[in-house]
């Protein structure tokens, strides 16, 4: 093993599809001694999250969205690299791995400038154009989707599908649902709309409230509302039915929420499809209607195509539609967990060990057997004790 510890920054920010796989990779670099800078944006999902980054360093760099206004790019892309640059000259990282979003440009641009190694992970079917447009500068390309890699300019390019946490594995559902404060022996339906949340999702499951609570006595709820919802009205909306509910704007013990889950109502992020797939659980997907590239749709098409799920357009997504789905799914179990066993088909139980192997590879770096790591991830249990 070299005596100096190998330095990763993961640029990751901006959204939890971008956040979470970068959380992951971190894990698995800080299990094999790695010194691990998470650098992230300002914003409330991103500064949530790295509470559990266990074992690494955290920089917070100015959030960057190409929104239209050229001015406020280019300021932003300015701030954020001057800064990548001084912390890169400070302490050099020998690899920048991007997650995607063009908060990830500046680290890479400073990182290739400070001669560091350069990995890009693409997690959408359709590219996005931050990476798109980084791809020349990187050393190899990760992607989740196969068919993402004909759009990236990038002779080294590998499919290896999307990091997930390790806690995500699939959990005994009575265990789950208790730590949710939820009970064992009833069903529960996951409503959540990605980080941000989704207000079209919220009014529609709070609008068949009424109906749901008839069609399916005893239908519990774990609903994520994201930074846009309001938790208290949503919380208001159950107690009015006397429906049992769990309402958070984020849970960060997400695989908790899976697990106790029979079924997700939710956007079609990559990383939430990741998750399912990590944790067996079956979607009725509604993309985000207007993802760039529609993305979101194409994401939703590789598990409709399984089995794994069921996919409608926001416009499609009415009360009546939702009781009806709902009540039908939840009447025949054996159709749930034919779902949950097509989403299993999608589970790529070993992306993050493949991209930290390959950048090792790639590095010319000595691979380290099990036997090597320095420790484990404790749990958060762990921690807390």
């Amino acid at each position: 093993m070299n005596s100096f510890p190998k330095r990763i920054a993961i640029a990751c920010g901006g959204t939890g599809g971008h956040l979470f796989p970068g959380l992951a990779v971190g894990d698995a670099f800080v299990a094999r001694g790695c010194e691990v800078v998470l650098l992230v944006s300002p914003k409330e999902v991103d500064q949530t999250a790295v509470q559990s980054a266990y074992g690494m360093e955290v920089e917070s760099l100015p959030a960057i969205a190409l929104n239209g206004n050229p001015v406020r790019f280019a300021g932003a892309f300015w701030s954020s690299f001057c800064r990548c640059r001084k912390l890169f000259y400070d302490n050099p990282p020998d690899v920048v791995l991007a997650m995607g979003g063009f908060t990830s440009a500046p680290p890479v641009v400073a990182g290739k400038m400070s001669g560091s190694r350069v990995f890009l992970h693409e997690a959408n079917a359709v590219p996005g154009r931050a990476l798109k447009l980084l791809a020349p500068l990187a050393d190899e390309v990760f992607v989740q989707f196969p068919e993402a890699m004909p759009c990236m300019l990038s002779t080294d390019i590998r499919a290896t599908g999307l990091p997930v946490r390790s806690a995500m594995e699939p959990l005994a559902k009575a265990d789950a649902r208790v730590a949710l404060g939820l009970s064992d022996d009833q069903p529960v339906l996951l409503v959540m709309g990605g980080s941000q949340g989704s207000q079209s999702i919220n009014q529609v499951v709070i609008a068949a409230l009424p109906r749901l609570s008839k069609a399916i006595p005893g239908l519990q709820f774990i609903h994520l509302t994201g930074s846009s919802g309001s938790v208290e009205t949503v919380r208001q909306a159950y107690a009015a039915f006397g429906i049992r509910a769990v309402v958070r704007r984020f849970l960060t013990e997400m695989e908790y929420a899976l697990g106790a889950a029979d079924l997700a109502l939710s956007r079609s992020g990559a990383s939430s499809l990741a998750e399912f797939s990590a944790m067996e659980l079956p979607a009725i997907l509604i993309p985000y209607p207007t993802a760039v590239d529609d993305h979101q749709r194409l994401n939703a098409r590789s598990f409709v195509d399984l089995g794994a799920a069921r996919c409608f357009h926001q416009k499609q997504l009415t009360p009546n539609l939702l009781v009806s789905q709902l009540s039908e799914l939840f009447a025949n179990p054996a159709k749930l967990e034919a779902m949950a066993c097509a989403m299993k088909l999608g589970k790529a139980a070993k992306a993050t060990e493949d991209v930290v192997k390959r950048m090792y590879d790639i590095c010319g770096w000595e691979p380290e057997s099990t036997d090597d790591l320095l420790f484990t991830i404790p749990t958060r249990k762990e921690v807390a004790a």
